[in-house]
């Protein structure tokens, strides 16, 4: 049975794939390329993503590629901080319709903020998830007795390297979905899904909640490909990319579901 914290981030991945499609989670670094164009590029993906996560600038993002750190650096630079993040999610005019909001962040940001103090903020704003990928399952108690009182899902990552008995565990501590992370490195690499469709077969397998794929997903091909072993992507350094090319973001969502030309 689905659980309602994360109910309806898991509702969005279940329509995409009703509608005989990968779901696709576009990920944007908050306050890049500026803070100033920040709110119209949120809100351009959450008008066409199934799912929007904001990254939460960090001066030592260890799981990041090159791309998305220095997106960070630019937006650290910017005055990008946690509050302000929560106040741009806050201000957005979603619609019942729009793409529920995850926040990325690395722990750090958030213990400054405060546990209790970030679960009423983030709350507030909307935000309906959050994925640490510096938290392991087994401290992560703490932040989840906080957050599933405020109805905001704590997303567990999982590697090809996750042990079978911890994989089943993390898949069932998840909420929302579970990301499947497909390779072993940093964001940014290309990924090739014949490589790792048993891994994500695996996981669906131990999962009562969609399984996403994220690291590496760059084209309509890569979301197709990934699409036949998981029920949706993740799509990060290559959003990031096109963005700072000047592209709009739902026009390269739309370029992911074959609709119109990835430049």
């Amino acid at each position: 049975m689905m659980s309602e914290t994360g109910g309806r981030i898991s509702s969005a991945i279940e329509r995409a794939n009703r509608a005989g499609r990968p779901a696709i989670a576009a990920f944007l670094t908050a306050g890049f390329p500026s803070r100033g164009d920040f709110a119209r590029l949120l809100e351009s993906a959450v008008s066409e993503a199934d799912l929007v996560e904001v990254g939460v600038p960090f001066s030592d993002p260890m799981a990041d590629g090159l791309t998305i750190q220095r997106s960070s650096r630019t937006a650290l630079e910017d005055g990008t901080t946690l509050p302000w993040i929560l106040e741009t999610v806050a201000d957005l005019p979603l619609l019942e319709s729009a793409a529920p909001v995850l926040l990325m962040s690395y722990l750090n940001p958030i213990m400054a903020h405060g546990f209790d103090r970030f679960a009423v903020d983030a709350a507030k704003a909307g935000v309906e998830g959050l994925i640490v990928p510096d938290l392991p399952l087994e401290e992560s108690d703490d932040l989840r007795s906080v957050l599933d009182p405020a109805g905001i899902a704590l997303v567990q990552l999982v590697t090809p390297a996750t042990p079978p008995g911890r994989l089943e565990r993390v898949c069932q501590a998840s909420r929302g979905f579970v990301y499947a992370v497909t390779v072993k490195g940093t964001t940014g690499a290309s990924v090739d899904a014949g490589s790792v469709g048993d891994y994500l077969e695996r996981v669906r397998r131990v999962s009562s909640l969609p399984v996403l794929a994220g690291f590496g997903v760059r084209s309509a091909s890569d979301v197709a490909a990934l699409g036949a072993f998981a029920d949706g992507v993740i799509v990060g350094s290559a959003l990031v990319e096109a963005i700072d090319r000047g592209q709009d973001p739902a026009a390269f969502v739309r370029g992911l579901r074959g609709e119109e030309a990835v430049s």
